[in-house]
């Protein structure tokens, strides 16, 4: 490409933006205008990209992370020919049912790989699809799995902690088909970024073991050179591209004022008018987009390569990758709970939950191989890896357990970019209270669909000694408060069996699955094919007659409701448990069922070492809560639950107390 036709190409991703934002009357032009040249040589140069085919599986993985410059993604979808971006599309930027939102949306938006807006999520994604390209790989040979990982980041997304955590991950695992383009315009919404910021981005990357270079952002020779740099290199590397917010724009150039806003009638005109675009709005010259057309196209050979290689691979092998890029589990999964359900009824398991979660995983990672563990530092504590898991390293890229160091957010939206790229079911554990510290990437999960699982121990004040800063009493309540995020809190070996299979049989979604650190009973003396956790409760102790007392207890608490059903029992009150191991999954199901299961007694006590938020719905506004009202405390286990008065008494004492 000429100097002429590189800018006249990146001119059609300028005027698109500007006219979008313009129509809209909110956007962020201020970064497509800048990142043009940018975009422009990678698109048209090295991204292996067929707009025809936009999921193929090795086709190279393009991260907006800076997604406030959403129209720069829209723009390259069109001009490429992605079938479901038309220019109504553009037109209708911002609006209801559009396939323009704010920011992009990959559950929404066919071409767009991950959800970004918040700030580091997206670069932070990016590692886990870097990693899972690796991985898979090693796997079924680079002949079938060979590209690049590309990201698009701003200012923001560097500042944002996330950042460092997931650079620092890339670094060290040498994940060297990650290539970083930073848009470094040196402003953000409150100004120029020295009122806020002076880190040397490029010492940083480096420090952190990437390959890091400065470049001028709008020449495209130099572009393109150091693209070609970083995809020779052994290391992630980053490409500082020095540009100007806005590029174009006579006054607001290189300004706060173009970041977030409407250029305004007169600066679009006369942004058009410097940069030789048609004032006709949303027009793109004949020529040019031919030219992007055929950039779009250009991945099509590499397309057809791939598939001519992958049909050299065994039947086996082929159906194999087929089938974990669908994210479809396999058959001997069933078969392996099945029969470690029946072994923990023949011999039952006292043990924490989280011990009898390492128990299911043994049985998981024979029948799974797609199977992916890792924790926050805390492995030993979170019981999550398998005798048989190797390490994942750069020597090791084999390897299915992660150790992502004490960085929880991180391992989140790593976790997402690992169920994104496709081919490996994510699973990663910390402590159920440093869910705050993933949070972001967590409710991103749940936004996206994501199939990930958060393997969260020490769930309660049961965890004791370590006190009120280590124990969750209000994450339960926010966690099942977040849409589409799914909590099992399961109460002994079987549920725990049970609750992992729904959580790996969920791809639509993230699952929490809150485990104690105190040993349990195992309660359960059946395990039906019918799972009974999938209806999120069900009755696991009847009453003696019509139940004049309904318990209603998840995880650890159901051993305390069986003991208050016992206790009301002998004093002639009949009383039935019902075991919660998912509140969100029981309120959504049908009426009748729901009404069923939650039952008619008179009197209605919930019993959960955790706040009261959310039960109201099962035991009503005036139904007994056992449990939180404030943090915990440090102490053995047993003196905390008598502590807080989170006991069989108190909930006989309770039931007495409504039935007069």
């Amino acid at each position: 490409m000429t100097q002429v036709d590189h800018t006249r190409m990146a001119n059609a991703i300028r005027g698109l933006a500007m006219d979008a934002v313009e129509k809209a009357k909110s956007g962020h032009p201020g970064l497509p205008m800048g990142a043009a040249d940018i975009a422009t040589v990678l698109f048209t140069q090295f991204l292996k990209y067929d707009a025809a085919d936009p999921k193929w599986p090795d086709r190279d993985r393009f991260v907006l992370s800076a997604g406030h410059g959403s129209m720069l993604i829209y723009a390259l979808l069109y001009l490429t020919g992605n079938a479901e971006m038309t220019l109504d599309q553009i037109r209708n930027f911002r609006q209801l049912d559009s396939k323009t939102p704010g920011h992009p949306e990959n559950f929404h938006t066919p071409g767009v790989e991950t959800t970004t807006g918040p700030l580091g999520q997206g670069i932070a994604t990016a590692v886990g699809m870097a990693l899972a390209e690796k991985m898979l790989a090693a796997e079924f040979s680079k002949k079938v799995v060979s590209h690049y990982t590309y990201v698009l980041a701003s200012d923001g997304d560097l500042m944002e902690g996330v950042s460092q955590e997931a650079i620092a991950m890339a670094g060290h695992w040498r994940l060297n088909r990650l290539i970083v383009l930073f848009d470094d315009n040196g402003i953000s919404i409150d100004g120029p970024l020295s009122i806020a910021d002076s880190v040397d981005q490029v010492k940083r990357f480096k420090s952190a073991g990437w390959a890091a270079e400065r470049i001028d952002g709008h020449d495209p020779k130099a572009i393109a050179a150091a693209i070609a740099r970083a995809q020779r290199s052994g290391k992630p590397s980053l490409i500082a591209c020095k540009t100007t917010i806005g590029y174009g724009a006579p006054n607001k150039a290189g300004t706060a004022k173009v970041h977030g806003e409407a250029l305004g009638a007169d600066e679009l005109k006369g942004a058009k008018d410097k940069l030789g675009i048609s004032q006709d709005a949303f027009s793109v010259p004949a020529d040019v987009l031919k030219a992007w057309r055929a950039a779009g196209a250009r991945g099509a050979a590499a397309r057809k390569e791939w598939q001519e290689a992958f049909a050299t691979l065994s039947n086996r092998k082929q159906n194999e990758f087929q089938r974990r890029m669908r994210h479809e589990r396999p058959v001997a999964l069933a078969r392996a709970m099945r029969a470690h359900k029946k072994a923990l009824l023949e011999k039952p398991l006292v043990a924490a939950t989280r011990k009898s979660s390492e128990a299911a995983i043994e049985a998981i990672v024979q029948a799974m191989p797609e199977f992916v563990a890792g924790s926050a530092d805390l492995t030993g504590s979170n019981n999550n890896k398998a005798k048989s898991a190797v390490a994942f390293s750069h020597k090791t890229p084999k390897g299915r357990f992660i150790h992502y160091g004490i960085r929880e957010h991180g391992m989140a939206a790593a976790m997402n970019g690992i169920h994104l790229h496709g081919g490996f079911a994510p699973n990663g554990a910390t402590f159920l209270v440093f869910t705050d510290y993933a949070r972001g990437a967590m409710r991103l999960s749940a936004l996206m669909g994501a199939g990930v699982v958060y393997v969260m121990t020490h769930d309660s004040i049961g965890l004791g000694e370590d006190g009120p800063t280590h124990q969750p009493v209000e994450h339960l309540a926010a966690l099942r408060a977040m849409p589409n995020m799914r909590v099992l809190r399961p109460c002994d070996a079987i549920e725990v069996a049970e609750c992992w299979e729904l959580a790996l049989n969920r791809t639509d979604g993230p699952t929490v699955l809150a485990l104690t650190r105190q040993n349990l009973p195992q309660l359960r003396t059946t395990a039906p094919n019918d799972n009974p956790c999938a209806h999120g409760a069900y009755e696991l102790v009847a009453a003696q007659g019509d139940a004049k007392v309904s318990l209603f207890a998840s995880g650890s608490e159901v051993e305390i409701a069986v003991a208050a059903q016992k206790q009301l029992a002998e004093r002639g009150i009949p009383a039935r448990v019902v075991s919660v191991p998912s509140l969100e999954l029981l309120l959504a199901q049908p009426a009748e069922r729901k009404k069923a299961i939650i039952g008619n007694a008179p009197v209605k006590i919930a019993i959960e070492a955790a706040v009261r938020w959310g039960w109201d719905a099962v035991i009503g506004p005036d139904g007994e809560f056992v449990g939180m009202t404030g943090f915990g405390a440090s102490a053995p286990a047993k003196d905390l639950f008598r502590h807080f008065g989170i006991t069989a008494e108190a909930a006989v004492n309770a039931a007495l107390k409504r039935l007069g």
